[in-house]
């Protein structure tokens, strides 16, 4: 055998074995490859499942918090959430009878629908905290610019841009979620539609055996809840009512007995006399009968009624209902002014565009000069010219130089100061007929003035250190009621204190509350009842009002009468009339 056929047949030797080699490896490959590929096939692993099954809980969660929520501030306690919504079960039988097509827009639609309903709760929890009563769709949006307004004095303007962008991302963020949390588990549902149909039979049993008990946890929160249907029926009606609301209110202030009475038929009981009409921010039935506050309120009322009749000072009081509660207190000014129930910002603005005649304008018509002392006004007020006012002191021209109480720009006593130094001190005037607002009582009560001699008061000065400024803090817990209480105090004893230290024989004060605190200080179910009070040194006054059944001194009598605040204008005007 030659070296070259050795050498060949070595050659081939070797070539087959390289390509039994690649074989192999590709062999070794492909079936590498296809592992993969079966890997990749597999169910996916525990933490995936688990992951998944995380988002469906809380998707479920998501949804049927939102199908529990209460709708009131008061409600707002764990045992209220231990309910079955009847709309959750009808979402399970509508996913399950609905067509396979039809099942995804379904489920989007109604998550949806639910978002919106969601930030509509939120929305009327806000409103019940603060104002007492649900969010108006129609008629509310305006006071969202006082909202805006408020954070830009705290915040700055860009803190307040910053806020509208957060709250309309949180919006659309619970619509978006809701509404994907929705079709989740209308895809759990179908997945397990056996299980799921069963679930919703017992859960329908068990509503409808709670719904005929009246089964609840807590107190007005019944166990068969159906709030949302409940939520999205009132508030379909409301939206009816407040569309039909502006001319209901034009029609009722187009009657009006008084509008064309002549000055010399108008306030004969007051002739000569100044009348000083003082609205106390915040004072209502609960600040003189709730046990947290009456005992230390009603002694200041006791002890002032002892003052005032030690200085030959007589007083009646009684009720009004506010239209308002919470807040909003020009609604109540405007009410008890006109004449005519005012409880929301397009009726306050219809009332201003029209000709209707105010308790101002017919002080103005029987010969009193009016006058407005409206401290927390910081800028130009175009209603003062509708009411009646022959000159409006403001934050603006008041001179006030001292430090700031919180929302209050200067304490009551320094309002109460200037009205009689610039207008009551002067000679040879006209009787005056000042209307003022009193704000030292205003929320959030963080920040308190003390009483100083009148002949201290100058321009404000002397109270520099008592104030802590707009930002002051919230007092915590409790600690806001007793403020709350003190801030009271603190007004009715500058008013006793003023008619001590400068009423006359010409002297009248009325003075009432606009409305009751917000809920976190009254509790809940307080009512819209604030006190009235008429103080004067000439007899004659206050028996024009004999008849109306108040009670003597500046505390009214539990069981007293109680009028709508829209009826004290001709009340009024006929008790004092010719």
């Amino acid at each position: 055998m030659s070296r070259d056929g050795g050498r060949d047949r070595a050659g081939r030797t070797g070539r087959a074995g390289e390509d039994a080699l690649t074989t192999d490896s590709r062999a070794e490959r492909e079936e590498a490859a296809e592992r993969e590929d079966a890997a990749e096939a597999t169910p996916p692993t525990r933490r995936r499942r688990a992951a998944g099954r995380a988002v469906t809980v809380a998707a479920f969660l998501f949804v049927l918090v939102a199908l529990v929520l209460p709708d009131e501030f008061a409600h707002l306690t764990p045992a209220a959430f231990a309910r079955i919504p009847v709309e959750g079960i009808a979402g399970v039988v509508l996913v399950l009878a609905a067509p396979e097509r039809a099942r995804r827009y379904a489920a989007l639609a109604a998550g949806g629908l639910l978002g919106v309903l969601t930030v509509l709760k939120v929305m009327d929890i806000g409103f019940d905290a603060v104002l007492v009563r649900p969010f108006d769709l129609v008629l509310d949006w305006p006071l969202l610019h006082p909202a805006v307004e408020f954070v830009e004095e705290s915040a700055g303007r860009a803190g307040a841009i910053g806020a509208v962008v957060v709250v309309v991302a949180l919006i659309v963020a619970v619509v978006v979620l809701m509404a994907m949390s929705a079709l989740r588990l209308s895809r759990v549902v179908v997945r397990h539609d056996r299980k799921a149909a069963g679930a919703a039979a017992v859960l329908g049993v068990t509503w409808v055996v709670c719904a005929a008990l009246g089964a609840q946890f807590v107190d007005g929160v019944p166990v068969a809840a159906r709030s949302d249907a409940v939520l999205a029926y009132d508030h379909a009606r409301q939206v009816r009512d407040s569309l039909n609301d502006k001319e209901e209110f034009a029609e009722a202030a187009a009657v009006d007995a008084f509008r064309d009475t002549p000055g010399d038929r108008l306030l004969t009981g007051l002739r000569g006399k100044d009348v000083v009409l003082a609205f106390v921010e915040s004072y209502g039935r609960t600040a003189v009968e709730n046990p947290q506050y009456a005992p230390q309120v009603g002694a200041v009322l006791d002890a002032g009624t002892r003052r005032l009749g030690a200085a030959g000072f007589s007083a009646r009081s009684g009720w009004l209902t506010s239209s308002t509660a919470g807040g909003g207190s020009w609604l109540a000014h405007a009410t008890l002014l006109s004449g005519l129930w005012v409880d929301n910002s397009q009726r306050y603005r219809t009332l201003v565009q029209s000709d209707r005649f105010t308790l101002n304008q017919a002080f103005r018509r029987a010969g009193s000069r009016t006058v407005a002392l409206m401290p927390a006004i910081t800028r130009a007020w175009p209603e003062g010219s509708f009411f009646g006012y022959d000159k409006v002191y403001d934050n603006r021209n008041l001179g006030y130089r001292g430090p700031r109480f919180s929302f209050a720009t200067m304490p009551d006593q320094y309002t109460l100061s200037v009205l009689q130094r610039a207008e009551l001190d002067r000679k040879d005037r006209a009787p005056v007929m000042a209307e003022t607002a009193l704000v030292s009582s205003h929320a959030p009560w963080a920040s308190l003035p003390r009483l100083v001699g009148w002949d201290q008061v100058g321009d404000g000065s002397v109270f520099t250190g008592m104030g802590k400024g707009y930002d002051a803090a919230w007092p915590t817990g409790g600690h806001v009621r007793t403020e709350y209480r003190k801030s009271i105090e603190y007004t009715l004893n500058t008013l006793v204190s003023y008619v001590e230290t400068y009423g006359d024989d010409d002297l009248v004060l009325v003075f009432l509350g606009d409305h009751e605190p917000a809920p976190l200080i009254t509790g809940p179910d307080a009512g819209r009842d604030v006190p009235v009070t008429i103080v004067a040194k000439d007899k004659a006054v206050l028996d024009k009002v004999s008849g109306w059944g108040w009670q003597d001194g500046l505390r009214p009598a539990k069981n007293g009468p109680v009028w709508p605040m829209s009826d004290f204008r001709d009340r009024f005007l006929t008790a004092f009339g010719g």
